[in-house]
């Protein structure tokens, strides 16, 4: 009799170490699962970081030219608008009885 009981033991063991072998393989399918389905999210995030940066360095440079043309033009009107005050001023100067320029806030005096 103990011979019988010693192989129900035995056969109940190996079912519960074949459930736990079982449980064991579940879990690592899912653990690999997991594991494809991130690294799949993560290459996407890549890509679309990727895809960001590069539109960013899009606008960056046409901003940056359209920046540098907007620089380039208001430099010529500045630099147009200052021989033209030169040119006035030197003009007024010449016309000495007619106008004078005093320096300050009275401005123009005729």
């Amino acid at each position: 009799m103990e011979k019988d009981h010693l192989e129900i033991l035995l056969e109940d063991i190996s079912s519960k170490f074949n459930l736990v072998l079982e449980g064991h393989d579940a879990l690592r399918s899912e653990i690999r699962e997991a594991r494809e389905e991130s690294n799949s999210k993560h290459d996407h995030t890549a890509f679309m970081i990727e895809t960001l940066n590069r539109k960013i360095d899009d606008v960056d440079a046409k901003l940056s030219k359209k920046i540098d043309d907007v620089d380039a033009k208001l430099s010529k009107k500045i630099d147009a608008v200052a021989v033209d005050l030169a040119a006035h001023r030197a003009d007024t100067e010449a016309h000495h009885g007619i106008y004078r320029v005093k320096e300050g806030d009275e401005g123009f005096v005729g």
